[in-house]
């Protein structure tokens, strides 16, 4: 098990309400979104698979690249896959804006 913590300045928008999205299964991952609770965004990873760190931060890059938001992230993985990863924080984030 390996813990991965990232940080990332902040967005202009700051997310209003929670999300918790997927399920910690085999291939999947858990992702909770809410407000920061700290200046710029936090993303923790918890995950059975280790030695991918890089990955994880070209993954994150690429999300608040695309959304300038500013969010408390937290990840429970089970062997997630990218792309799988990408689609469980867009639908977060989408979750946590409504």
């Amino acid at each position: 098990m390996e813990t991965l913590h990232f940080t990332f300045p902040p967005g202009r928008q700051t997310l209003s309400g929670k999300a918790h999205v997927g399920v910690v299964a085999s291939g999947n991952l858990e992702v909770l979104m809410e407000p920061p609770t700290a200046e710029g965004s936090t993303v923790r990873v918890r995950t059975s698979v280790t030695g991918f760190e890089d990955q994880w931060l070209s993954i994150f890059r690429t999300f608040f690249e695309r959304h300038d938001v500013t969010a408390a992230i937290e990840i429970n993985d089970g062997g997630a896959s990218p792309p799988t990863v990408q689609l469980r924080l867009e639908q977060a984030l989408e979750e946590s804006r409504q």
